[in-house]
């Protein structure tokens, strides 16, 4: 039976009705090939949408997931964005490129990865709360979304950082096509409890106390600036997509009669046909319209490139200074003058100030954006892409670099997608430093160097310091940045000086690109062999000249990129057309490898054949053992060896 409470009823049953109307009316354009993709629809769970997305006020903002209209639309109230971005149009509120699952508009953002959204929201959440304007967020996820470890990690985290977020878990019973009782164990709201964090629960088959319990959730959160958990009963009455619905008709149709919007159907027919047509000739009329609109050009959304290095090259000068006390140094003077910078990390407070020493004192001078975080690398990754979706210029330190791994969903699919599959509204300069390398005796986990998983992943640079820049010139050039970069910091660098060990009859200078490279090259001869080394291995190369001259009768011309994402080809074919020999050189192992792809690009570009190899790590584990390790590791006499045997 309906609510007595008639006049709010009307004005919510509307709503929910018109979020209802526009998926039918895209299922509909999905069966006429009007579509292109997937549409996950939220027939039946509208309430949920109108409940707590429609009850924000505008700077509050939303992260939804892969069945996110009625999110969209309760919060924004863009219907022709909407109908016209799952349409392809360059009108669409993404211009068509994210189409149903992707969405941002008004401080609303929508992700397919499950749990992933989570930490992000997380992150925009914290930003408001530094900001201390008064707002607040809401992140929806499904009951499948449970089996996610971010999710927890999440959890944990709002809980002791108090950050102001709303998790709406809209619980519909089934991961997909799989029942509840199959995929989850224990109680929902125990989950979050076991937190600290208050947790209420509602269901969609009575709006009215649903809009009552979703205002005292969302005051909760604004007026206490803490965390909480709604979990919302509800079913969804369509398919997981577009189709393939393998659950009983009968339990679909029982709870079909349940529907409340069914329900006014038979019991106020008047009303509902009227609000209906009104509805659908609205959307009929907008659907016409944007079909006859242009689809977004390529060139608005992609534009190649040409990558040319800078030829102004400037001495190289010696700093009297390991690189580990320059890198704090930086960091020091910029979380002090600029008032958007914040540092995450595991163990980064001082007095210990992170594994390396990197950030320390940092958390003495300003406490408040320095966050020390629990073993979480997925969790801190995601909240440093919120806090940089909200204007912030966050730093997050993965304490060793073998821990990338797990923080991979956060970069691959969220930081680097944000910028273009949101039509480019948004950018997020996150900035992700993490020392690599081995020749520790850390072991097989804790010495690996994985930049050739990382410098693949489109919109993101990759950046690795050296021994002969001052770390504060490729930093000034990151905190610059508008989109994603990862700073690859070696181990065995952290306690050496700047450019001191510089051989006698090479000229050590580097160009007036952004990530400058440096190049050692014969004072006086021409070089018979170009060398490409990058990182902790530069430095090794670096030692090696003098004895390359002598014993392998070569002249050698050392080329150092920091930006390893983006090789400089051209400086090194310049190199190569006068040297014809080329030896790349990496701590990783080789196969796939930065030399893979460097060697290629040089290849295509250059005339006539040149002579190539390529020095890396065994692909086995790294040992611990220093005997073991020095063997599996590029060393001085392999490359020497490489080099005599290789380029005679």
């Amino acid at each position: 039976m309906l609510s007595k409470n008639t006049v709010v009823n009307h004005r919510i049953i509307k709503e929910a009705l018109r979020i209802r109307k526009v998926e039918e009316k895209f299922l509909e354009l999905f069966s006429l090939g009007k579509l292109n993709g997937t549409v996950h629809t939220c027939v039946g769970q509208e309430f949920s949408a109108v409940a707590f997305a429609g009850q924000l006020k505008k700077k509050d903002f939303v992260f939804s997931n892969h069945r996110c209209h009625g999110h969209y639309l309760a919060f924004t109230g863009d219907t022709r964005g909407l109908l016209a971005e799952l349409l392809g149009k360059a009108s669409g509120t993404c211009g068509g490129i994210g189409s149903s699952q992707h969405l941002c508009h008004n401080n609303f953002f929508s992700n397919g990865i499950q749990g992933g959204i989570v930490p992000v929201a997380a992150g925009y959440a914290l930003g408001n709360k530094l900001k201390q304007n008064g707002a607040i967020g809401i992140v929806f996820i499904g009951d499948g979304t449970l089996g996610e470890g971010a999710l927890y990690e999440t959890m944990n985290i709002i809980s002791k950082w108090e950050i102001p977020l709303l998790i709406v878990c809209e619980n519909n019973f089934y991961a997909q096509s799989t029942p509840q009782h199959i995929n989850l164990a224990g109680d929902i709201r125990a989950r979050a409890a076991a937190f600290g964090i208050k947790t209420s629960q509602g269901d969609t088959g009575s709006p009215d106390a649903l809009m009552h319990q979703a205002r005292e959730a969302i005051d909760y959160v604004r007026n206490e600036t803490k965390p909480c958990f709604f979990l919302v009963d509800t079913y969804r009455l369509n398919a997981h997509s577009k189709g393939d619905d393998d659950r009983d008709p009968a339990d679909v149709a029982l709870h079909s009669e349940k529907d409340f919007l069914n329900i006014f159907k038979n019991e106020s027919p008047d009303y509902f046909q009227r609000y209906k047509e009104t509805i659908d000739t609205e959307i009929n009329s907008m659907v016409e319209e944007i079909l006859q609109e242009e689809d977004l050009a390529i060139e608005k959304y992609y534009q190649q490139q040409e990558n040319v290095s800078d030829r102004r090259w400037t001495p190289l000068e010696a700093i009297n200074k390991r690189q580990v006390e320059l890198l704090n140094t930086f960091f020091r003077e910029q979380i002090i003058t600029d008032e958007r910078t914040v540092f995450i990390g595991e163990d980064i407070h001082s007095p210990y100030g992170g594994a390396f020493k990197v950030t320390k004192e940092l958390s003495f001078l300003r406490p408040e954006r320095v966050f020390t975080s629990p073993i979480s690398e997925s969790a801190i990754t995601g909240i440093s892409n919120g806090l940089a979706l909200n204007g912030f210029r966050p730093f997050t330190e993965i304490m060793f670099g073998d821990f990338m791994t797990l923080a991979f969903d956060q970069i691959v699919n969220h930081a680097s997608k944000f910028h273009h599959m949101f039509n480019k509204k948004v950018n997020c300069p996150v900035v992700i430093r993490t020392p690599m390398g081995g020749r520790r005796g850390y072991g097989p986990t804790h010495s690996q160097t994985l930049d050739k998983f990382l410098v693949g992943i489109d919109n993101v640079k990759t950046v690795a310091l050296n021994t002969f820049l001052d770390p504060a010139i490729i930093y000034r050039s990151v905190h610059a940045e508008q989109h994603p970069v990862i700073v690859i910091e070696n181990k065995t660098d952290y306690g050496k000086k700047i450019a001191q060990h510089q051989a006698k009859n090479f000229i050590y200078e580097y160009n007036g690109d952004v990530f400058p490279v440096v190049r050692i090259r014969p004072a006086v001869s021409i070089p018979s062999l170009t060398i490409v080394a990058y990182g902790g291995m530069a430095d090794i190369v670096a030692g090696l000249l003098d004895q390359i001259f002598t014993e392998a009768d070569h002249k050698p011309e050392l080329i150092v990129p920091s930006l390893i994402s983006h090789l400089p080809v051209d400086l090194v074919v310049e190199s190569v057309n006068r040297t014809g020999r080329l030896l790349v050189i990496e701590e990783g192992t080789g196969f796939a490898g930065i030399g893979s792809e460097l060697i290629a690009s040089v290849v295509e570009n250059t005339e006539f054949k040149i002579r190539t190899r390529r020095v890396a790590a065994h692909p086995v584990p790294i040992p611990s053992v220093k005997s073991l390790e020095n063997i599996i590791l590029p060393d001085r006499t392999r490359i020497l060896q490489e080099i005599k045997f290789s380029f005679q």
